[in-house]
C-alpha cells in the first residue's frame, strides 16, 4: 500500500461520506466537476477501501461506483468484497468484463473466485490460462474451502542446499521483486523434497562463502494441504509465522501459506461465529432484498417464536399466583434477564474454547464444576441484593428470600446449559455456536419463569 493509499484508509469514513454526497448530487443534477471529483476519490483508494465503500452502499449507488472503477482493478476488488456483495457486482458484468477482471489474478486468487463466476465463463477462463496456471487452479479447487490446499500460494522462492549464500544472493538479484510476504527461502533437494528454510535476514548476517546447508534451519513448521485452515491460522498466531511451506504426503514442497490468508481465515471464522450465535445461516448483504434477508433469518426466528410461546405457557400455569401477588409480574423479568445474560457469558467462553481446541473430555467436567461454582456465588450475592430490594419495595421478607433463591437457581441452570449446549452440539458434529444465543435465552427464560413462579406458589400463596 502506498503512502497516499494509507492516508486514504485513515480517512475512510470521511471519504465514504463524501462519495455518498457526490452520488446524491449526481443523481439529481449531473455535473462534470462532481463526476471528476468522484473519479479522483475512487482512483486514490486502495482496492480494500473501495470494497468497504461498495459494501456500505445501497445496490443502485454501489453499481454506480462499480462502473466508475478502473477495469484493471476489478479483480483485486472482487477478492476483497464479501461473498454477498460480490454476487451483485458480478451480476452487473458481462462475460468479457469478468474475463478481463480475473485473468490477471494468481492461481490461488482465481480459486477463491471460481465458485462465484457464471458457469458459461469458466471454459473460456480455463482455456486462457497456461498449463502451469491451469494445473495450479485445478489443484486449489480439488480441496475443500476450509482446507489449506484451497488457500495455497504457489509464488515462492526455492533454493538448493548445495550452493553458497553468494550464489543465492546473485539469484535473488535476478528478480524484479520477490513474491509478497517473502520472509524466508525454501530449501529443496533434487527431488523437490523440503529440507529446510533460510530466513532472508540470515543472508545478510552470514558470510557469503557459507553453504546453504550450513545456515539453513532444518526444523520447519510444515502443513499438509488437507489441514484445517482455522487450525493452521491458530498455528500462525501461536508461532508468529509470516509464511509456512505446504508439503504433500511424501514431503515434497507444493506451495506455501501466507499470513494475510490466515488473517482472512481468522476474520471469516469470527464473523461466522458471530452470525451463527444469533441463528443467521450466512453472511448477509446489509442492502440485500427483503426476500433474501427473510430467507437468511426466518428459520431461527421460527424456533425463537416456539420457545417464546413455551415461556408464555409457563407463565400461564401460574396466572392464579400472579393475580394474587402482582409483584411477581414485575420481578420475574429480572430473574429471566439476568439468567440469560449469565448464560450468554458462559456459552461465549465455551464456544471460544472449543474453537481453540482447549477443551478435552476431562477438562469439560472441571469446566462444569467451575461454571456452576461461579454461578452459585453470583446467584447468592446478586440474588441477595435484589432480594433485599424486593423486600424493601414490597415489605415482604418471604418475597425477598424467594427472589434470591430463584435468581441463584436460574444462574445455576444458565451455567449448566451454557456448558452443555455447545458440548452437545459438538458431540453431534454441529457448529457449537449455531443458534447458541437463541437456545440459552430460551432455557433461561422458561426456566427462570418456572423457578420463580413455582417457588412463589409454594411459599407465598
Amino acid at each position: 500500500m502506498s503512502e497516499a493509499e494509507a492516508r486514504g484508509a485513515n480517512r475512510l469514513p470521511e471519504q465514504l461520506e463524501a462519495i455518498t454526497a457526490l452520488l446524491e448530487r449526481l443523481a439529481e443534477t449531473p455535473s462534470p466537476d462532481d463526476q471528476a471529483q468522484l473519479q479522483q476519490l475512487l482512483d486514490e483508494l486502495h482496492p480494500a477501501d473501495i470494497a468497504f465503500v461498495l459494501e456500505a452502499l445501497p445496490l443502485d449507488e454501489r453499481l454506480a461506483v462499480w462502473q466508475r472503477v478502473k477495469a484493471d482493478r476489478d479483480g483485486e476488488i472482487l477478492l476483497e468484497v464479501s461473498d454477498a456483495v460480490r454476487e451483485s457486482l458480478i451480476a452487473d458484468m458481462d462475460q468479457r468484463e469478468i474475463l478481463a477482471a480475473v485473468e490477471p489474478l494468481d492461481a490461488d486468487e482465481l480459486a477463491d473466485l471460481v465458485e462465484d463466476l457464471p458457469t458459461e465463463v469458466l471454459p473460456e477462463l480455463m482455456a486462457s490460462l497456461d498449463a502451469q496456471q491451469r494445473e495450479r487452479v485445478q489443484s486449489a479447487l480439488s480441496w475443500e474451502e476450509d482446507q489449506i490446499g484451497s488457500l495455497m500460494d504457489f509464488e515462492m522462492v526455492t533454493i538448493r542446499e548445495d550452493v553458497s549464500l553468494e550464489t543465492v544472493l546473485r539469484y535473488l538479484r535476478r528478480f524484479d521483486e520477490l513474491p509478497a510476504q517473502t520472509d524466508k527461502l525454501f530449501v529443496i533437494n533434487q527431488d523437490n523434497l523440503l529440507t529446510g528454510v533460510v530466513p532472508l535476514h540470515w543472508l545478510l548476517v552470514n558470510s557469503p562463502e557459507k553453504m546453504v546447508s550450513e545456515v539453513m534451519a532444518p526444523d520447519v513448521n510444515t502443513f499438509h494441504p488437507a489441514d484445517d485452515a482455522y487450525e493452521v491460522a491458530q498455528a500462525f498466531e501461536r508461532y508468529d509465522l509470516v509464511t509456512a511451506p505446504v508439503v504433500d504426503d511424501g514431503g515434497r514442497l507444493i506451495g506455501r501459506i501466507t499470513v494475510d490468508a490466515m488473517v482472512d481465515v481468522i476474520r471469516e471464522e469470527s464473523e461466522s461465529e458471530a452470525l451463527s450465535r444469533v441463528g443467521l445461516r450466512e453472511e448477509e448483504d446489509i442492502f440485500a432484498s427483503v426476500w433474501a434477508s427473510l430467507r437468511n433469518r426466518w428459520s431461527w426466528l421460527a424456533i425463537n417464536l416456539v420457545t417464546a410461546f413455551i415461556a408464555s405457557r409457563v407463565i400461564g400455569l401460574f396466572e392464579g399466583a400472579i393475580e394474587k401477588l402482582v409483584a411477581l409480574a414485575t420481578l420475574m423479568p429480572i430473574v429471566a434477564g439476568i439468567g440469560g445474560n449469565s448464560g450468554n457469558q458462559t456459552i461465549t467462553m465455551i464456544v471460544r474454547a472449543l474453537a481453540l481446541n482447549q477443551i478435552t473430555p476431562d477438562s469439560a467436567k472441571r469446566l462444569w464444576r467451575k461454571e456452576l461454582a461461579v454461578s452459585l456465588f453470583n446467584g447468592l450475592v446478586w440474588g441477595g441484593v435484589i432480594g433485599v430490594v424486593a423486600w424493601l419495595l414490597y415489605e415482604n421478607i418471604a418475597l425477598g428470600v424467594v427472589m434470591t433463591a430463584a435468581m441463584t437457581l436460574n444462574l445455576l441452570l444458565a451455567a449448566f446449559c451454557g456448558v452443555g449446549i455447545p458440548m452437545l452440539m459438538m458431540k453431534f458434529g454441529r457448529d457449537p455456536a449455531l443458534g447458541s444465543s437463541v437456545l440459552i435465552t430460551a432455557m433461561t427464560d422458561s426456566g427462570g419463569f418456572f423457578i420463580f413462579l413455582g417457588l412463589a406458589s409454594l411459599f407465598l400463596m
